[in-house]
């Protein structure tokens, strides 16, 4: 499990009505969930925004000449100043016909030792005015602080009148909303060297969404009786591991999810790169996974875009967008992609789950017959077997414990290549 995040609340008016006109939960008309996802990936895409020393190569960011230099003193580092060169690269204005609440960023890249990325969005509100820069995440994939590595962190204490970030979400200040957005990534290397980070993706899934406490069921989407061969992997047999990242148990159920999606691509780590993993630890994997994604200010493997990323770097496509329904998520289970979801319900809301949660992730694998959801909650019954993990949990029950809390947020992890499922009209995906 991980901690809740909020999701903004939406209130536009007060309607009463009486008793004998208040609709059921169950049949309430679904309210308006607004969702747009924008990413660029490719050398047009990047060419479309403003290079400051960038320069794009083979469909992806990289260093050109440096534009300045940073003194960063990594906080959860020995307390001494480094200098790194930078460059940045700033994308296109994306309006938003809604006014969006949230926004969640997320990247695919790769940074050699010494250098890292930072992700950062600004906006302009319902007010009229700009938003200032507000940090996103300061990431790498590596932790060889010898080298010049930082410690992966989000940055906490950013709020100000117009919005505040929530661990990985940009969330608007109350009765406040952004008109469009943009981002903005800066690429460090340690003075005087030639690594470059190379970003090869950046985007974002910005939403505006009703404040309910339930949901109607999707419809069927076309999925019923397909289950994906992912396999499965318990965060139970590893409480206790690792401290310095968490511990395992609840604190790895995102780490945990990621690893199992990536071993079903066969894009897992190799033996070698978990030799470090004591050898008596269950499927070392999931170790490598909590250490790649942990966030050092969070304190936490649960960061969503640091998820994503990690996926990233195994040579996989990876990013975080939101769902408006199962029938949205039955499109990738046709398309042999699995997602992993956020979600949050007390204990008997969930039935068969045996536990509740403030804030969980497990993978949806498939649906069965009738169109329940088959998972692989690595919390499953809490208990300490992968032969556990694999579960059904009730349709219904189960969206309200995902759209609701997280706004229906999930990581999609795919081969690079294989195509999404077609989206709609209003593109979240």
């Amino acid at each position: 499990m991980t901690a809740a995040r909020p999701l903004a609340a939406l209130i536009t008016g007060v309607v009463v009505l009486s008793l004998a006109t208040v609709p059921s939960e169950a049949t309430k008309a679904p309210q308006q969930r607004d969702i747009t996802y924008q990413t660029w990936t490719s050398s047009s895409d990047f060419l479309s925004g403003t290079q400051s020393g960038t320069t794009v190569t083979d469909g992806s960011l990289t260093f050109g000449t440096a534009t300045g230099t940073t003194s960063y003193v990594d906080p959860f580092g020995d307390g001494s100043a480094k200098s790194y060169d930078q460059t940045s690269w700033t994308s296109p204005q994306v309006a938003t016909s809604y006014g969006l609440t949230e926004l969640i960023a997320s990247w695919n890249a790769t940074t050699p030792p010494g250098t890292w990325v930072e992700v950062s969005m600004a906006g302009h509100t319902d007010l009229g005015t700009t938003t200032k820069w507000y940090v996103l995440g300061r990431w790498t994939g590596g932790d060889d602080t010898a080298a010049g590595d930082i410690h992966r962190t989000s940055v906490p204490s950013q709020g100000d009148t117009n919005g505040y970030v929530a661990v990985d979400t940009f969330v608007a200040a109350k009765d406040r909303s952004l008109d469009s957005w943009q981002l903005k990534v800066t690429l460090y290397r340690l003075s005087g060297t030639t690594q470059t980070p190379v970003v090869r993706s950046i985007g974002a899934v910005a939403s505006r969404l009703p404040d309910e406490k339930k949901v109607p069921v999707g419809r069927p989407g076309g999925a019923a009786g397909q289950v994906l061969d992912v396999p499965t992997y318990s965060q139970e047999t590893h409480i206790g591991h690792y401290p310095q990242w968490d511990g395992g148990g609840e604190a790895w159920c995102s780490a945990t999810s990621t690893a199992m999606v990536l071993d079903y691509y066969g894009a897992g780590p190799t033996a070698a790169e978990t030799a470090w993993v004591d050898p008596a630890d269950a499927d070392p994997q999931v170790d490598h996974a909590a250490r790649a994604v942990f966030d050092y200010a969070y304190d936490g493997a649960g960061n969503w875009p640091f998820n994503t990323a990690y996926a990233g770097t195994r040579g996989l496509d990876a990013f975080v967008t939101r769902l408006r329904s199962l029938t949205e998520a039955e499109q990738f289970i046709k398309a042999g992609i699995p997602l992993i979801a956020s979600l949050s319900f007390k204990k008997g809301d969930l039935p068969g789950a045996g536990y509740g949660t403030n804030g969980h992730l497990m993978v949806i694998v498939g649906f069965d017959a009738v169109g329940n959801v088959v998972v692989n909650d690595p919390a499953s019954h809490l208990i300490a077997s992968n032969d556990q993990v694999r579960t059904t949990y009730d349709r219904q029950a189960f969206e309200n414990a995902w759209v609701p809390h997280s706004g229906g947020l999930v990581y999609v992890i795919h081969p690079t290549g294989t195509p999404l499922p077609p989206t709609g009209t209003q593109a979240n995906w």
